[in-house]
């Protein structure tokens, strides 16, 4: 008794065990927190280390509402925390959302039916008369949501200060002023802001201008459309006047693609006053001239309406504008520009797209629209239902 009394009694007073075993103790927690690659948390490198899309592509996001806010992750051990590294995620109540898209409609009461209304502009130039024109529109904001890609370069970093600046005033204000969404992409690959405002007209110039636009248009529409998307609005960054109530004047002839008349206002020196004059001839009815001229092209070859090398003699819907003509008289069109053409979101949904590739001799807008009647969508046109480009 004597001697374990002792030995007790040395225990208590030793004074490098009291040094030692914490030490030791502090180690084995440290080998068994880090020296593997998880944590003790159970999460691998690539979740410590990840970036929302926002953050690795440098993308900018304007939600301003509760509703686009993501619900944050929590996480629960299943077992001991100290010798378990595996972690069940729990994922907070209403983080996944079932959609129906047979239900989603797009019709030709799209203001009575509340349905959403995407409008995408690729932009190489901040237009302030484009901007104030898109405030004017009389479709409710609550329904609409924009989109815009922006070429990095240095002009598109000046339309992108202006833009977020007009984006932040609209979207920091009053509540019912605000729209849905507003995403603001930046295009890292080939840029569609390469020539200026001369040069990007010049027909030899055209397939590679076009090509670089369409994959803008791509990666604009599949980065921005939703499952509550009804409608897309195509329109361009220089259209610069609209009727107020352009989405309710297109939606309400319910067709799978529609596209307005892009003219321009100009001042007439011979005649000493404004006139008008047509701009956009991208949209248009096929040809048998155009039909055969196809058939001599290589696969690689394109036809770039409106200009006088290529004579298709295809009917312009900008030549059939009628001043005394009914605005919502229809034509019937083979190719579409993207100055101001309605889609519905089906189409999109259903394949056609911008291609940056020759098809069916075709590029860009007018191979969309080529595109969509193959998968058997009418395209249509308003000859009597002008916008207006800015003027140059």
């Amino acid at each position: 008794m004597a001697s374990m009394s002792l030995i007790a009694y040395r225990v208590r007073k030793s004074p490098i065990l009291f040094i030692v075993v914490p030490i030791f103790v502090l180690f084995c927690v440290f080998q068994l927190v880090f020296s593997s690659g998880n944590n003790v948390l159970g999460l691998s490198d690539d979740i410590m280390n990840h970036q929302w899309a926002d953050q690795s592509e440098k993308t900018f996001y304007f939600p301003y509402t509760k509703k686009y806010k993501m619900p944050k992750y929590s996480y629960k051990k299943v077992s001991s925390w100290l010798f378990n590294d595996k972690v069940d995620d729990l994922i907070p109540e209403g983080h996944i959302a079932h959609y129906d898209l047979n239900k989603l409609k797009s019709t030709s009461n799209a203001l009575v039916n509340k349905e959403r209304v995407l409008i995408l502009t690729p932009m190489q130039t901040f237009h302030q008369q484009y901007w104030n024109n898109l405030l004017s529109l009389t479709y409710p904001r609550a329904l609409i949501e924009l989109g815009f890609i922006i070429p990095r370069t240095a002009s598109g970093d000046a339309a992108l200060q202006k833009l977020e600046s007009a984006v932040r005033e609209v979207q920091t204000g009053k509540q019912d002023k605000r729209f849905a969404k507003i995403t603001i992409l930046r295009q890292a690959s080939q840029s569609f802001d390469r020539l200026g405002e001369k040069d990007r007209h010049a027909l030899e110039v055209q397939k590679e201008r076009r090509a670089a636009m369409a994959l803008a248009r791509n990666e604009l529409l599949f980065s921005t459309i939703g499952p509550h998307t009804s409608w897309i609005l195509w329109l361009d960054a220089d259209i610069v006047e609209t009727p107020v109530t352009v989405i309710q004047d297109l939606t309400s002839h319910n067709k799978p693609v529609l596209a307005a008349n892009v003219y321009q206002k100009f001042y007439d020196k011979d005649q000493k006053k404004e006139s008008i004059r047509p701009y956009d001839f991208n949209n248009w009815a096929e040809s048998e001239i155009g039909l055969k001229l196809a058939q001599q092209l290589g696969d690689n070859e394109i036809i770039v309406e409106g200009y006088s090398e290529i004579a298709t003699y295809r009917p312009l819907m900008a030549h059939f504008y009628d001043a005394n003509g009914a605005t919502n008289s229809l034509m019937e069109l083979d190719g579409v520009g993207g100055g101001c053409t309605l889609v519905k979101a089906e189409v999109h949904r259903d394949g056609a797209m911008f291609t940056n590739f020759p098809f069916y001799h075709l590029i860009e807008t007018e191979a969309f629209a080529k595109m969509a009647k193959r998968l058997g969508y009418s395209v249509f046109g308003l000859p009597n239902y002008l916008v207006y480009h800015i003027e140059e």
